[in-house]
């Protein structure tokens, strides 16, 4: 199998993109991926998006994004795992590289979420959730994840202002990210005096909905060189799944597809959770990171409010995590959430990520997970 390197980042602003279309906004991202890597062809495509045909009524996204970007007829595919779709697609990317397939493979990870009004948008996300046993009888996600705080709480004493404190660190990253949704600081005080939305979750406790799009591009390491680009490998992935509906787990404060992934993820690496220098990891509401940061080993079961409040997360702690600002500052366009993780641990390890640098960054990882945890895709990235 080839070492596989990420050559080409490109994102633009996040927010509500009123006046650009889906595909407009894919290809302003491929395009400046494609400008960073130095390349102008492409031998294949993956783009993960979530829901494309609830959100804008555009299905056979793979082809038309090909083609308005120019690079028909190269094979392009759509990947759909949730809010997963941008990790896994980065995977398969990952995978098509290393196994020889193509030599150079486009990213990209897109959502168009704001077409649409309150309601249809939270009818497109709970699709991601059990329609039998979870839609059917009322239940958001909002109110998922309020049962997994709720009982992380009740069982290892996690505090309402420690959740909120997820929340106040994200928005200071996010307040040095020129491209995030809602790039400003907030406070402990702020989150608990937030509209509720189901409890004990308050809406700053919720990632926003979002309008964009995220494009890598990956080559062999040996390509890289040759070409005199700054080397961040690709050294471990790993891509498991778990129950999709809350209640056929042994335990809702556990995120065993979570803790699956990231250990094939380690395990392929050839690294341990003290190594890993800075981590995106899928911040959809505050509760979700601490249940990550437990899931992936970065602390004891029932330590993550812990943790946070002790400042181990923040830039300058002891395992920094979501230094973009996260789901919650900069934006969660579904799709494409996974793919812009992998851009900024990319862009960590480069040295470029300015006021939110996290110094000597050499080992970074990325998690991205789909509905209340039903799939989740975990990568490490490593500076040569």
């Amino acid at each position: 199998m080839r070492e596989v390197a990420v050559i080409g980042t490109g994102m633009t602003k996040w927010g509500e993109l009123w006046d650009k279309s889906l595909r407009t906004i894919f290809v302003e991202t491929a395009l400046l991926a494609l400008k960073d890597a130095g390349v102008e062809k492409i031998d294949s495509m993956y783009v993960g998006s979530m829901s494309s045909g609830l959100f804008v009524g555009q299905e056979h996204i793979a082809s038309l994004l090909a083609d308005y970007l120019g690079q028909a007829p190269v094979p392009s595919a759509r990947v759909e795992t949730a809010c997963a779709s941008g990790g896994l697609a980065f995977r398969l990317g990952f995978i098509e590289i290393a196994s020889g397939m193509s030599e150079v493979v486009l990213v990209s990870g897109i959502e168009k979420m704001t077409d649409v009004n309150g309601y249809e948008a939270t009818y497109a996300l709970g699709t991601a959730a059990d329609q039998e046993y979870e839609g059917y009888h009322g239940i958001t996600f909002p109110g998922l994840y309020a049962l997994m705080a709720r009982a992380h709480m009740e069982k290892y004493g996690t505090t309402r202002e420690q959740l909120a404190m997820v929340a106040v660190k994200n928005h200071k990253n996010g307040a040095k990210n020129p491209l995030a949704q809602f790039p400003f600081e907030i406070t402990v005080d702020a989150v608990l005096n937030s509209v509720m939305v189901a409890d004990p979750l308050r809406i700053l406790d919720c990632s926003p909905i979002t309008d964009g799009a995220a494009a890598v591009i990956l080559c062999p390491v040996e390509m890289a060189r040759k070409m005199g680009k700054p080397v961040v490998k690709v050294t471990g992935t790993g891509h498991a799944t778990d129950t999709i509906a809350l209640s056929s787990r042994k335990d809702i404060t556990w995120l065993e597809a979570t803790y699956q992934a990231g250990k094939k993820a380690y395990e392929m690496a050839g690294k341990k959770p003290e190594e890993i220098d800075v981590l995106e990891v899928h911040d959809c509401f505050t509760i979700a990171e601490i249940c990550v940061m437990e899931a992936l080993g970065l602390v004891e079961k029932g330590q993550g409010g812990k943790a946070v409040e002790e400042g181990w997360t923040a830039l300058e702690g002891k395992i920094p995590i979501n230094t973009s600002g996260g789901l919650k500052s900069k934006g969660h366009p579904v799709g494409a959430t996974g793919v812009a993780q992998v851009i900024e641990i990319v862009k960590q390890l480069r040295g470029e990520s300015v006021e939110r640098q996290v110094k000597d960054a050499k080992v970074g990882m990325t998690q991205n997970m789909g509905g209340s945890g039903g799939s989740t895709v975990v990568h490490v990235f490593e500076k040569e």
